[in-house]
């Protein structure tokens, strides 16, 4: 009998351990994943807030960025949703789907997906290797027919985000897209966010680059010491972190009022005030009193001011501050604060259909290691599952390709 073919993969998280289960299905193959920290899927089980965004339903190639955007049709087309549930099916786990695509485990907690792709791994007999780094991959094709790196990217380093899969790409020549953070916090140049930090308002957030309008997001905005974060934020982040390592100026334009007109807002405003006894009280009768104080002291108006001294200008400049916040955005909260990373592997150096290297035989990338990035919602996940399939796949044909039919 053949002896088997030894597939080695860098990385314990969702693309390395859908990949090693799926290999380890065929008996012609023997896996070890290696995984730096002491226990695989730490981003994992950190994701949705601990209950785990597992993936979207919609995914598709417009739901991400990379400078190769048509990379991902092929990977998302061969294991779209029914795929993925087929595989969580076979694993025992339940999923549900919320209105909007996004796709939860029953339980609503991460660990029962750590939890069953481990146990599943194991009893497929997958050999994992935990508080194991690996410094460099090519060592490792001595006793390996193929090595695959998924290991993720720079984000959230203290859950073991590192640079160490573009270092392995390097070593066989491939190119590096520049990294940023995404899905992460804006720092601003500023005073007024501090004054309302802890603060958390539904509002309308517009980009502008270079002065220029280019996008609208709606959402949740929280202002902290640094700047501003919250689900609206994350979800125009990716934008404005590739436009700063560019070189682009970037402003954003917040509208905490959005549900109304600005002369709907002036005749609420001045009803309001007619029956209160300051103009910040009435300002605290529809926005958080920080905010309201804010919004006084940036218009140098006296937090005293009486309702019976408040006019018609007062009302209009209050107006147009609370609909038109404009901040500089000078940087992102950083990779610490970050919960993915664009840019990476250039995709332009692997094959779509299989994630193999173009430039080195039985090498493959998957998951957030390459120039993929998708947005809030379950998307990077759903990139990692496909990529970590087509590996998979392909490792386990090529065996099949080679295995005489006997043994097939």
């Amino acid at each position: 009998m053949s002896k088997k073919k030894k597939v080695a993969i860098i990385g314990g998280g969702a693309s390395g351990l859908l990949c090693a289960i799926e290999c380890a299905k065929n008996p012609a193959l023997e896996v070890d994943v290696y995984e730096q920290n002491s226990k695989i899927g730490k981003k994992i089980l950190v994701s949705g807030n601990g209950k785990c965004n597992i993936t979207n339903i919609h995914a598709s190639k417009d739901d991400y960025s990379s400078q190769n955007p048509e990379f991902v049709n092929f990977a998302l087309k061969t294991f779209p949703f029914k795929a993925f549930e087929k595989f969580t099916s076979d694993i025992g786990l339940v999923l549900v789907t919320n209105d909007d695509g996004k796709v939860y485990p029953m339980s609503y907690e991460a660990k029962s997906v750590t939890s069953l792709l481990q146990s599943k791994a194991l009893k497929l007999g997958v050999n994992i290797k935990t508080d194991t780094k690996i410094k460099s991959i090519k060592p490792l094709f001595k006793n390996y027919d193929n090595v695959v790196v998924a290991c993720g990217s720079e984000a959230a380093p203290h859950l073991g985000g590192c640079g160490d899969g573009y270092s392995f790409a390097k070593e066989f020549g491939h190119n590096i897209i520049q990294t940023y953070p995404s899905l992460v916090g804006l720092e601003l140049d500023s005073d007024t966010h501090a004054k309302m930090s802890g603060t958390k308002i539904e509002a309308e957030i517009n980009l502008l680059l270079n002065n220029t309008k280019t996008s609208t997001y709606y959402g949740d905005v929280l202002f902290t010491t640094y700047g501003v974060s919250g689900l609206a934020i994350l979800d125009i982040s990716n934008e404005v972190s590739e436009a700063l390592i560019n070189y682009q100026k970037a402003d954003i334009i917040i509208n905490l009022l959005p549900k109304f007109t600005p002369q709907n807002l002036s005749n609420k405003l001045l009803k309001i005030v007619k029956n209160t006894t300051t103009l910040l009280e009435a300002l605290h009768a529809i926005l958080p009193f920080k905010i309201a104080k804010t919004i006084l002291d940036d218009l140098q108006i006296p937090q005293a001011k009486t309702s019976k001294d408040t006019n018609t200008k007062d009302i209009k400049k209050v107006v147009n501050k609370i609909q038109n916040l404009r901040f500089k955005v000078t940087n992102t909260h950083g990779f610490r604060h970050a919960e993915v990373s664009g840019g990476g592997v250039d995709t332009t150096q692997i094959d779509p259909k299989t994630m193999k290297s173009l430039k080195q035989k039985g090498l493959y990338f998957c998951g957030e290691v390459l120039d993929v990035v998708g947005r809030r919602g379950g998307f990077n996940f759903a990139w990692a599952w496909a990529s970590g399939y087509l590996v998979a796949q392909d490792i386990s044909l090529s065996v099949n390709r080679i295995l005489p039919p006997f043994q097939k």
